[in-house]
């Protein structure tokens, strides 16, 4: 329990450090910036591998499912690869959002920063949930794994992520229950105006954005589950991604049109993890080989997106 105290702990310090001290005034995150905390974030992540292996071979954590050290940092690694990865079509959707509801490029990492303080939240709520509901019923792990098939067969059959925020339910459902004005006030989430307070298209970004990531997570949370139950390797691997999405988010939103093989490589990472479920009875696949295959899926996408250039159409009459 003391350690679960000392990395929440570890995470408020991380955020209030971010939003109080390196962005506590509104600014345009460059590409330059974006790509220098990137690299932080990425860092930190991977360093973290390191307590990871002293936790588990001191005997400081509570191992359930009887990892060894070595085995506790590769499922730690694979687990944060898989949550970075998924996020790709995560940061398309969030510049879609910004760009329907009209947001300042100054103001946008702050609500990003509110928003991804809220995936904290609901993702350790679906984390307890999903491995109190594995760990409970062994059939559990089958449903994920038919959930992840599906996902990454819908994934390889659209060609795009199509996302119209102003349509969805979310924006028609709180434009029903609070009111809503199309003018910013600045950086403040609400204004008020002849006695009526309304909420800002910053807020209603922020809203948008938390519940759109909660429907994400019920990608990446299953498919951290196929590589391990253990709730601290989950949390932690989860956490981590997420906290380097909002620098991830400056950097690869403005690339992602070079990326255009990458959807691939995510219908590739979610059809092997749900297969890894439907087949953990049965076949028992190594650590290494899930970190192997997740590594060279991301690495084929990207690479195939750089040397296959997209073709440009140069019919005269397309044209006119």
């Amino acid at each position: 329990m003391l350690i679960w105290v000392a990395f929440i702990s570890l995470i408020v310090v991380f955020l209030a450090m971010d939003l109080g001290v390196f962005n506590k005034r509104d600014h345009v995150i460059r590409s330059k910036e974006a790509s220098l905390w990137t690299a932080l974030w990425v860092t930190v992540a991977l360093s973290f591998s390191g307590v990871i292996y002293w936790l588990f071979s001191e005997g400081l954590m509570a191992n359930p499912t009887g990892m060894t050290p070595n085995k506790a940092v590769l499922n730690y690694i694979t687990g944060y690869l898989i949550e970075l990865s998924l996020s790709i079509d995560n940061v398309f959707v969030i510049a879609v959002i910004f760009s329907a509801f009209s947001i300042p490029p100054m103001y946008q990492h702050r609500v990003l920063f509110w928003g991804i303080l809220g995936a904290i939240i609901f993702r350790a709520l679906m984390i307890i949930f999903g491995v109190a509901l594995i760990n409970q019923f062994d059939w559990a792990i089958y449903v994920f794994g038919v959930f992840l098939l599906y996902t990454a067969f819908k994934m390889l059959k659209s060609d795009s992520i199509k996302f119209d925020p102003k349509r969805s339910l979310v924006f028609k459902y709180l434009r029903k229950i609070y009111p809503l004005t199309n003018h910013m006030n600045g950086r403040h989430f609400f204004i008020k105006r002849m006695g009526i307070k309304a909420a800002t298209p910053l807020f209603v970004a922020l809203i948008v954005i938390e519940l759109t990531d909660i429907l994400f997570a019920l990608d990446s949370i299953p498919a951290i589950l196929a590589i391990t139950a253990d709730p601290f390797i989950v949390f932690s691997s989860n956490i981590m991604a997420i906290l380097g999405l909002r620098s991830m988010y400056f950097l690869v939103s403005r690339m992602l049109s070079k990326f255009r093989f990458i959807n691939y490589s995510l219908v590739v990472i979610l059809g092997f993890v749900g297969l890894k479920m439907l087949g953990s009875e049965f076949v028992h696949v190594e650590e290494w080989i899930s970190l192997l295959v997740i590594v060279v899926s991301l690495a084929s996408g990207i690479i195939t997106s750089l040397l296959i250039p997209e073709k440009i159409n140069t019919d005269p009459q397309s044209l006119d």
